[in-house]
């Protein structure tokens, strides 16, 4: 009897310390769980943040704490690259713009006197080496200048974004650059829908996007452009690009990238379109089929 009793007190105290630590390992678990969450939420919300708050966890488990003290290690670490980035980023743009500024005067001078030069009797050969001449230029002022903007457009603060009709903004830009489409008889296919088609964005910026989107079009096409704005704020800008290989296509947003050696061609025009775009929140991206060439502006 007294053996049978014993056992059952100790199958209760087995079962009291079992149970005991079962809520134990399990309270563990929920706090470890809880601070895993913190920890990631934190991090989810430095990204991009300009911040030297340190991370914190709610648990005093030394592994835990061993793990936050590494990731703020490396936060520390990232935070400071990028600020070393960004000054040479400055650093940079500034020189880039103090060159091309100091550039632009005996450039212009130098344009000026070749004018002059060929308004004078020349000999056939000396009156062809000084249009060449004249034409290169033309073509180096033009990159200067192209060159220096880039460099002041992407160094300015965006503006704060304003509500706006998107159906207007594209309309207006698609009027101003009527000359530019007539040039090269281009009769554009406009869709859009009746009604306003309300977004958030930089207005300046967003003539700027336009702006090179239609230059870029009228670049690579043989004579058709179709734009079309979508009601969910999705603008294209669709035309024939036969020369255009999917390897160039893929390229067009690089710095400096050139299909052709043209003469007037920098290179920066899609580059500081979508430089301005992600500035917004947006994305700007190409795709070519079937020798169309797709440029897709989305906006937040």
């Amino acid at each position: 009897m007294e053996l049978g009793l014993f056992a059952m007190w100790l199958l209760f105290a087995l079962w009291l310390l079992f149970f005991g630590a079962a809520v134990y390992f399990g309270g563990k678990c929920f706090v470890l769980k809880r601070a895993a969450r913190t920890l990631a939420e934190q991090l989810a919300s430095r990204e991009g943040e300009e911040t030297n708050a340190l991370l914190g966890v709610s648990t005093r488990d030394r592994d835990f704490l061993r793990l936050a003290a590494a990731l703020n290690r490396t936060v520390r670490g990232v935070v400071e690259e990028r600020h070393r980035l960004q000054r040479g980023d400055r650093a940079l743009k500034s020189a880039v713009e103090n060159v091309t500024h100091d550039l632009r005067t005996p450039l212009a001078a130098i344009v000026g006197y070749l004018e002059l030069l060929r308004r004078e009797t020349l000999p056939a050969n000396a009156r062809r080496y000084a249009e060449i001449l004249s034409e290169r230029a033309d073509a180096l002022s033009a990159r200067v200048d192209e060159l220096f903007r880039c460099t002041v457009t992407l160094s300015e603060e965006t503006a704060e974004p304003v509500q706006l009709d998107l159906r207007d903004a594209l309309t207006e830009s698609l009027a101003a650059g009527y000359a530019l489409l007539k040039a090269r008889n281009i009769e554009p296919e406009i869709l859009t829908p009746e009604g306003p088609v309300p977004c958030r964005a930089d207005r300046a910026a967003l003539a700027r996007i336009f702006e090179n989107l239609l230059a870029n079009a009228v670049k690579y096409s043989p004579g058709d452009l179709s734009v079309t704005l979508a009601e969910t704020g999705e603008v294209t800008f669709e035309n024939s690009a036969p020369d255009l290989t999917p390897v160039q296509a893929a390229r067009l947003f690089d710095r400096f990238y050139t299909v052709e050696d043209g003469a007037a061609s920098t290179g920066l025009g899609l580059s500081i379109a979508r430089a301005l775009a992600e500035r917004m929140g947006g994305e700007l991206s190409a795709r070519l089929a079937d020798g169309r060439l797709r440029v897709t502006l989305r906006l937040p």
